[in-house]
This record gives C-alpha cells, sequence and structure tokens, in this order.
C-alpha cells in the first residue's frame, strides 16, 4: 500500500511527534513525504511558521531518512486548510497532525489546525501527541 503521507508540521514538539510517525508511516506503507508547514501571515512573528534555517535542517533530516519527501512552506487564511488541500492535491492516504490538550473554552474562542483537518480531510488522519 503506498501513497503521499502528508504531515502537518510545526517547529516544536508537537509537529517533531507528527513528522517521526509521518516518517514511520511512509517506511511501512513505502509511500512518500509531504511536509506541510503553513502560517495566516496575520502576526510579525508565528512560531508555528519554521525559519530558513529550520526547514533546511529538516530537509537534511528527512534526507537521512532516505524516504522521498517535499518540505513546503505555505500562506493561506486557515493553516488547517492549507494541509486540506495539500492532501487532496496529492490524493494522500493518510494525514499526520500533533494535537494538544486544550480547554473546552479554548476550543469554543479558537480554531485548531488539528480540529480542521480531523473534520475535513477526504483521507484518514492519525493525530498524535508527543511523549
Amino acid at each position: 500500500m503506498s501513497g503521499t503521507i502528508v504531515v502537518a508540521y510545526s517547529p516544536d514538539a508537537f509537529g517533531e511527534a507528527a513528522l517521526t510517525t509521518g516518517i514511520d508511516e511512509a517506511r511501512l506503507r513505502g509511500g512518500d513525504l509531504l511536509v506541510v508547514n503553513g502560517t495566516r501571515g496575520d502576526a510579525l512573528v508565528d512560531e508555528g511558521f519554521a525559519t530558513r534555517d529550520q526547514v533546511e535542517a529538516l530537509d537534511r533530516r528527512l534526507a537521512e531518512t532516505g524516504v522521498a519527501h517535499e518540505v513546503r512552506q505555505t500562506l493561506g487564511a486557515d493553516v488547517g486548510d492549507l494541509v486540506v488541500e495539500a492532501a487532496r492535491e496529492r490524493q494522500a492516504s493518510l494525514v499526520v497532525v500533533g494535537v494538544r490538550r486544550r480547554s473546552p473554552v479554548g476550543k469554543l474562542l479558537m480554531g485548531s489546525v488539528a480540529q480542521r483537518v480531523l473534520l475535513t480531510a477526504d483521507c484518514p488522519v492519525l493525530a498524535v501527541k508527543p511523549d
């Protein structure tokens, strides 16, 4: 079973958990990896958007795995939608996203990338937490 595994990536523990699982799944399934790092671009500093150095390190790390991969940085109104659009474009077999614990009020007041992906993706979504 092959296909593209899409990873919703951010340069933090949640993105790292998603990336590690995505690599494992790509190896297991014999597929390739599309790592999506997005931003809404509405802040001067977005800690979820990787710097050039972080992207270069990420690309080197992925090259060492031997898994065919692409790292895509993109801008859009909703980061979750960017991940889902990439999955649809590549007809992904799986999307992997890191999740964090949030209060009920936090879920109500703020949108979540993971929640958006879980609710709108056309393919299976694997939600992972850091150790």
